[in-house]
């Protein structure tokens, strides 16, 4: 999906954005995370902004508050790469993580807190070998890259059980 703009699917853009009929559609990084929490909220969209400027991996865990109140965690893993036009470009998970956190309120992770986590450095290398078979027009193994992602993300969810 191009930088600024997201496609959630219908989980996602209900916990997210609020609103499970926008799931699908591309719409503004803004509303897609409409539902960040307060306190989180700058620090996720100034690493956002980061990344749409030099493009390369991105992670981050942060809160979203429901309609109701309810803080849940979201582990958010992606790529960004320039194309052919140098317009950024990307594809990434959003991973809900609130069972693995012992209460609500943690401090927010820093920028290199898995720098050495090599599940997390799996992810990524994943998440940047399925941008080169998209764009490589190699469907089968876009697919199963996409396996290994999905796989990858549920290990990441129950890493701290």
């Amino acid at each position: 999906m191009a930088a600024g703009r997201s496609i959630l699917d219908e989980g996602a853009a209900a916990l997210l954005a609020g609103n499970a009929s926008l799931a699908g559609q591309p719409i503004p990084m803004e509303v897609a995370l409409s539902r960040t929490h307060p306190d989180d909220r700058p620090w996720v969209f100034e690493r956002i902004r980061r990344v749409r400027q030099t493009g390369g991996p991105f992670s981050a865990e942060f809160r979203v508050l429901t309609e109701g109140g309810q803080v849940r965690w979201v582990l958010n893993r992606g790529l960004l790469k320039a194309d052919g036009h140098g317009a950024m470009h990307g594809l990434g998970a959003y991973i809900d993580t609130t069972d693995s956190h012992g209460h609500p309120f943690l401090t927010a992770p820093s920028p290199d807190q898995d720098a050495d986590d090599r599940l997390a450095l799996a992810a990524d290398r994943c998440i940047e070998a399925h941008a080169v078979l998209k764009s490589g027009g190699h469907t089968d193994l876009r697919l199963r890259a996409e396996s290994l992602l999905i796989g990858i993300g549920r290990a990441l969810a129950r890493r701290r059980d």
